[in-house]
């Protein structure tokens, strides 16, 4: 690594501690691009001078200070994480050309939603000269707008069918998501819960406050009290903390703290409400309210204790085993069960994975008897699907329009997406398979493509292990990885359901099997 010059003297230079890094910097920066460094020197001298002074005041308003950040986010592929500390150590959040920088470099990365929001939160925050900020967004919805072919919706309000120039919309392209949000805003400010301030948040302690690590903090929202209990998770403009109400362990909710804020996620909790009920709707997350502020929102919802599909399968993964195959079974019938039920009412989630898949236990002893019909205890048994940030509602777009755009998940991009092809329903199923072929094989799924009759299908490439029902496996992935426009998604999922459900009611001892594992796995889960 370059060292930092020793020999320097001028007086300056006490007043200016970080001026000597300028110069080592510059002249690594002269030597890498004639060549003769590598770029983990300068990144490596990025990072100490970042760690050196990333907590003194003295720079967290200098330009110069934030160019050394930026050179080190654009070298980094950790570069969500590198903002996020840019902003929780305050580098000129309100300056302007944080935002503009930040989002220009997510546009040149394709990530034209994340860049939108960028603007709207340097916007927000007011960072100076805002006209300059706000001119540079204006450049960039014109920029894509352009590539959108000036896309545009009709009326949605009173149900009323939207008019689209295109059948093939990206449907979370941030510009499609604000068009709809302006559509659906005198329905969803009738919604129960939905509590509106055009004032940023002002509670005594501070949003921005809220850490990893944070316990035990209250923070006031709505007039009530609550006490935050760690985070539960945490993505590139959101945080989901564990919290109750008024101090109560036995009132435990989930709060997620958005920013910007993001309304989009409560109107799809409410079109479940509205199209989902009885005991189907037991199956999907539910949401209480939504606090809409300037500068953020928060959404209050239902807190689950018991982990995820994906804390279920890494219990084996650590010990180098396999989910039992009717455990494996019993979560695919849950998972073609809520998939069959959104997709008959005209939703998609548009994010399946096991990390959003909650685990629920039965307050019931369970039993063999209702099984099949999901009744009874098994009722209250299963899986709990949440996070609807990034649902689709089918019923504010013309029917049969196919969407195009990628879901930006690693390892759950459907095969349309992957070949630039129109999809629908397939970033459902596809998700389903991933999280299928994870709980059989401990790994996600790649697939390929074999000739088949004349053409060609697409299957998993591992091999399923000789102990499993290969033809039920096997049946599942054929169908679901290879649906042909045009093809009935719900009757498939369906039809496949009952043949996991009717093997299982052919083998009795299958289901007490599943019994004892459930308790089993419930005592592993809770106590981790």
């Amino acid at each position: 690594m370059v060292m930092i010059p020793t020999d320097l003297n001028n007086s300056s230079y006490a007043n200016d501690p970080l001026y000597p890094w300028l110069l080592s910097i510059e002249k690594e920066l002269d030597d890498w691009y004639s060549g003769n460094r590598s770029g983990g020197d300068l990144d490596n001298l990025l990072s100490d001078c970042i760690s050196t002074f990333k907590n003194n005041a003295q720079y967290r308003n200098d330009l110069r200070f934030l160019k050394i950040w930026f050179l080190y986010l654009e070298g980094s592929k950790d570069y969500e994480n590198i903002f996020r500390e840019m902003e929780e150590n305050e580098i000129c959040i309100e300056h302007s050309l944080l935002y503009e920088w930040y989002a220009y470099f997510l546009e040149a990365k394709g990530k034209w939603k994340e860049a939108h929001i960028i603007y709207h939160i340097g916007i927000s925050r007011k960072a100076e000269p805002i006209e300059k900020l706000k001119w540079a967004q204006s450049l960039f919805v014109k920029r894509m707008s352009e590539r959108l072919n000036t896309f545009s919706l009709g009326k949605v309000d009173g149900g009323e069918q939207v008019e689209v120039g295109m059948k093939l919309i990206n449907p979370w392209s941030a510009f499609i998501l604000e068009e709809l949000l302006k559509k659906i805003h005198p329905r969803i400010t009738k919604y129960d819960g939905y509590h509106l301030s055009k004032k940023a948040y002002s509670g005594k302690v501070a949003l921005s406050s809220l850490k990893k690590s944070s316990r035990n903090k209250i923070i006031e929202i709505g007039g009530k009290k609550y006490q935050i209990k760690g985070c539960a998770g945490q993505g590139a403009f959101a945080q989901v903390f564990k919290a109750y109400v008024d101090s109560n362990p036995d009132d435990a909710v989930a709060l997620k703290i958005q920013r910007p804020a993001f309304p989009w996620e409560f109107y799809m909790y409410r079109q479940l409400d509205e199209r989902i009920s009885g005991k189907q709707r037991s199956s999907f997350g539910f949401a209480h309210k939504i606090h809409i502020y300037s500068d953020c929102s928060i959404l209050i919802c239902d807190y689950l204790a018991h982990g995820t599909l994906q804390d279920a399968i890494n219990s084996y993964v650590v010990t180098g085993k396999f989910m039992e195959e009717v455990l494996c079974i019993y979560y695919t019938t849950e998972m073609l069960y809520m998939l069959e039920t959104l997709h008959s009412v005209g939703i998609i989630h548009g994010d399946f994975k096991p990390d959003n898949l909650l685990i629920r236990y039965s307050k019931d002893d369970l039993s063999e008897e209702g099984f099949k019909d999901r009744n009874d205890s098994w009722l209250d048994q299963g899986l709990y699907l949440v996070d609807w940030g990034r649902g689709i509602d089918l019923q504010l777009f013309p029917k049969n329009t196919e969407f195009t755009g990628d879901c930006r998940t690693s390892g759950f991009c459907c095969i349309e997406m992957q070949e630039k092809k129109p999809w629908t329903f397939q970033t459902d199923t596809y998700g389903l398979c991933v999280a299928v072929h994870m709980m059989l094989h401990n790994t996600y799924m790649e697939v390929e493509r074999k000739t088949s009759d004349g053409g060609y299908i697409y299957l998993p490439k591992s091999s399923f292990k000789r102990y499993l029902n290969v033809e039920l496996w096997r049946a599942l992935f054929t169908k679901l990885l290879n649906v042909k426009p045009g093809n009935n998604d719900i009757e498939l999922l369906r039809s496949l359901r009952k043949s996991f459900l009717d093997y299982m009611h052919d083998n009795p001892l299958l289901i007490k099997k599943l019994k004892g594992l459930l308790v089993k796995q419930r005592g592993t889960l809770c106590s981790a």
